[in-house]
């Protein structure tokens, strides 16, 4: 079913509305929500403040201080937003969801990390693509929705977490297993030129190294912690040219990867090293089972330390994230969000995987079809996510919003 007259006006509230909705995203982006330390709810209580405004009541989900202080974290509280549409249990509800949190500045920027700038048509700050802005572009489609004045049936959720970064189980996943949700499909935030409907999966795990510390002067008293940890890193990474040759069927998703991206150890340089740890980020394809990936992983690292004299390990798992694969129950996603995307963006919007992994998949697992779709550019490269200078195309935001509504229209007919 197409409402053409309905797509016309939906884009032309945005339009006259869209000062207003980078005024929304700025306000955002200036409440930092750095993850770790992940402090983030006060910026609930700001969203919350700022939704109120446009009419929508956030319900506040705290997840218990000790929970999340155990789980490494200081605050979270998640909100959801619930608009209902014509009678009760007629037609599907459908949940937009977006994270809050976000990986710290970091060095290197041009531009105030929390200022949300406006440069040649780009805003700038942290999570200014990812993914504050479809904290806006979720809310300015749902207005404008409302503001059509159709007959709908149905509902629509706003779901703004706060547990991306950490893994989403604190988020999303806590939000699901108190059984506060069950919506029947959801849109999470995303990139404009393509609509993502597969991801990779992620295991992350902390190594470390025990050898014996001694002085410097008479370093055969001494049992190398350090030596054996480049020794275990060394097997490691030879497992990434092992890897470039396991190859996946998703478009968009090329094969598993391994990263370490931190280590620390020692105590001084006059003292060999008795303990380094060093931490680890194993990419999984969906094609690959995750308890066979970990398996591996703790066996390269148990052999290469078997080879050091003196040498053990303690390994931790951190996080098992899996991977998302397509629910057949997504297609009337996949189809308005192409059929709009390519209205508006006049090109075509590919169905692909991404590389990324992301807290959509709890959604998947709990039986829920979604999709990965919002306001970005081509590539995350593009966006400056997780690096200096963090950009969005304003431009793009205002497109999406327009994709998000139209496609809203469609489905709550």
């Amino acid at each position: 079913m197409t409402f053409p007259t309905d797509y016309a006006r939906l884009d032309s509230w945005i339009d006259a509305h869209f000062d207003e909705e980078t005024v929304f995203l700025q306000q955002l982006i200036r409440v930092p929500t750095d993850t770790p330390p992940g402090n983030n709810a006060p910026h609930a209580e700001r969203t919350a403040e700022l939704i109120k405004a446009f009419g929508f009541e956030a319900e506040k989900h705290p997840v218990p201080e000790a929970e999340v202080r155990a789980y490494g974290m200081e605050s979270i509280t998640n909100l959801i937003v619930r608009r209902r549409y014509g009678n009760q249990g007629e037609g599907k509800t459908i949940a937009l969801n977006a994270h809050g949190d976000v990986v710290p500045p970091g060095e290197g920027w041009t531009h105030d990390p929390y200022g949300g700038e406006i440069v040649d048509g780009k805003i700038y700050g942290r999570a200014s693509a990812v993914s504050k802005c479809d904290f806006a572009s979720f809310t300015f489609a749902l207005r404008a929705l409302e503001a059509l004045g159709a007959p709908l049936k149905g509902a629509v959720e706003l779901h703004f977490t706060y547990d991306e970064e950490f893994g989403g189980e604190m988020g999303p996943g806590w939000l699901l297993k108190q059984g506060l949700t069950k919506p029947d499909l959801l849109i999470a935030a995303g990139f404009s030129y393509e609509v993502v409907t597969a991801h990779n999966g992620c295991l992350q795990m902390e190594v470390t190294v025990h050898g014996k510390m001694a002085h410097a002067a008479i370093p055969d008293t001494g049992v190398d912690a350090l030596q054996g940890a480049v020794h275990i890193l060394n097997a490691l990474y030879a497992q990434n040219a092992l890897y470039q040759q396991v190859t996946s069927k998703v478009e968009g998703i090329k094969h598993p990867y391994l990263n370490v991206g931190r280590i620390e150890g020692g105590t001084n340089t006059n003292v060999v090293p008795g303990k380094v740890m060093f931490k680890l980020d194993r990419r999984m394809i969906p094609e690959e089972n995750p308890a066979e990936v970990e398996a591996n992983i703790r066996q390269v690292i148990a052999g290469a330390a078997a080879e050091r004299k003196g040498i053990s390990v303690d390994i931790k798992r951190l996080l098992l994230a899996n991977s998302m694969r397509p629910l057949p129950g997504n297609k009337p996603l996949v189809e308005a969000i192409q059929k709009h995307g390519e209205a508006l963006f006049g090109q075509k919007i590919p169905a692909m995987g991404t590389p990324l992994y992301t807290d959509v998949r709890l959604y998947a697992e709990a039986g829920i079809p979604g999709v990965i779709y919002g306001a970005g550019p081509r590539t995350v490269l593009e966006s400056h996510a997780k690096r200096a200078d963090e950009r969005l195309e304003l431009e793009d935001l205002r497109r999406a919003t327009k994709v998000i509504a139209r496609t809203l229209r469609d489905l709550l007919a």
